[in-house]
């Protein structure tokens, strides 16, 4: 999926920030956009439907993914041996884009799709530009020698918190490598996955 409108907008009517902008906005205006938006605050008790629909938003515009591959997902997840939703997480955490993001090569999971299309990554030495490429463990992700003069990527690294334990990141390589799969437990998302896995299991 490629997100084009506000992002802004859309944060707040999830009530998670998908972007620094979003957060700065969201410490004045902690409620849905629209001229109703403060009395939302106070609307009934919402149905166990409407909770799950939710967290499976918040976790589609997380990862930046239409429904149909976030359903296609969820099958790939609850077909392999495990706990789906450790495999579930695997399976999105491993895409490009997100490694990307991860790896604080970019801000948004947005600019990190847009890099990874435009060309400038590649993966094992080998030019990749597809969002939705999953990486292996082992596999190293890289900005192309000719995109490392690009401001955008030193400007991400400065600004962006620590990589998580499953990534090895170098930042004077621009580069980053997957050194183990990413559970539920390594992944700090904003939405309660076992409400989405509960959602697809209807």
């Amino acid at each position: 999926m490629k997100y084009t409108g506000p992002k802004v907008r859309l944060s707040r009517q999830l009530g998670i920030a998908l972007t620094p902008k979003a957060a700065r906005v969201m410490e004045k205006k902690a409620y849905p956009p629209g001229m109703h938006g403060k009395m939302q605050q106070f609307k009934r008790k919402e149905s166990d439907y409407r909770k799950q629909l939710v967290e499976k938003q918040r976790l589609r515009a997380q990862y930046n993914v239409h429904e149909r591959q976030l359903q296609n997902y969820f099958r790939k997840a609850a077909g392999k041996a495990g706990n789906t939703v450790d495999n579930l997480v695997e399976l999105l955490e491993t895409r490009l884009d997100m490694m990307v993001l991860r790896a604080g090569l970019a801000r948004t999971i947005y600019a990190a799709r847009q890099y990874v299309s435009h060309g400038h990554f590649e993966v094992n030495g080998k030019r990749v530009n597809i969002p939705s490429y999953n990486m292996r463990e082992g596999d190293t992700l890289a900005v192309r020698e000719k995109s490392r003069n690009m401001p955008c990527f030193a400007d991400a690294l400065e600004s962006t918190a620590m990589a998580p334990s499953y990534l090895s990141v170098s930042p004077s390589e621009f580069s980053a490598r997957l050194v183990t799969l990413p559970k539920r437990e390594d992944v700090n998302l904003m939405c309660e996955i076992s409400l989405v896995i509960e959602f697809y299991s209807r």
